[in-house]
């Protein structure tokens, strides 16, 4: 069983039933990561499995400190054994740090999870940047403002997607030029083949 498979199975048991539309979103967001082969080469199934789990703390049965990036990257280390390199992409997936400093947990994520390899790191944001709550593929600015419409002024994913949205606008940019890059080599080299 690859590991995308294996996340699979348990993003399914923990978000299918119970969080529904957290699922159609997952499911997305794991396509969007199939999608991004052409650039990732070995390491696609690894994003893949990254894509499946980066919301599994969102549920219930998940949920300690309520933030969901740190809660599903302990279950992933205590309980699933999962590789690390998985555990810290979800740990730190969509610039988590900075919602982390927004609820006083930065320390206690950067203690834990070190920093995912940069290129994985962007590829996982571009993933859940475009992939719709609703299970559709969406833009960044979409996304963007349906977390915004979701979530009050005051709230701390809201200070935090704010902080960091340039960052991620730009980031999804980067990863759509990678890709555009990759398909034009590809049919370059399919012209000369």
């Amino acid at each position: 069983m690859s590991q995308s498979e294996w996340a699979a199975q348990i993003a399914r048991k923990l978000l299918q039933d119970q969080l529904p539309v957290r699922w159609a979103h997952t499911r997305r967001v794991a396509a969007q990561a199939r999608c991004l082969s052409p650039i990732l080469g070995e390491d696609a199934d690894l994003l893949e499995a990254a894509a499946w789990l980066h919301d599994i703390g969102y549920s219930p049965d998940l949920a300690i400190t309520g933030f969901h990036p740190l809660d599903g990257a302990r279950y992933l280390r205590d309980v699933e054994g999962a590789d690390n390199l998985v555990c810290c992409l979800v740990a730190h997936h969509t610039c988590a740090i900075v919602e982390a400093s927004e609820r006083g947990l930065a320390s206690a994520l950067a203690a834990e999870f070190g920093r995912p390899r940069p290129d994985l790191d962007e590829a996982l944001i571009y993933c859940d940047m475009t992939g719709g709550r609703d299970g559709t593929v969406t833009t960044v600015d979409a996304r963007l403002a349906e977390i915004f419409s979701r979530y009050d002024p005051d709230h701390p994913v809201n200070h935090a997607i704010r902080r960091a949205e340039a960052a991620l606008v730009e980031t999804v940019h980067v990863i759509q030029a990678r890709m555009a890059l990759a398909t034009t080599r590809r049919l370059q080299l399919a012209a000369v083949g």
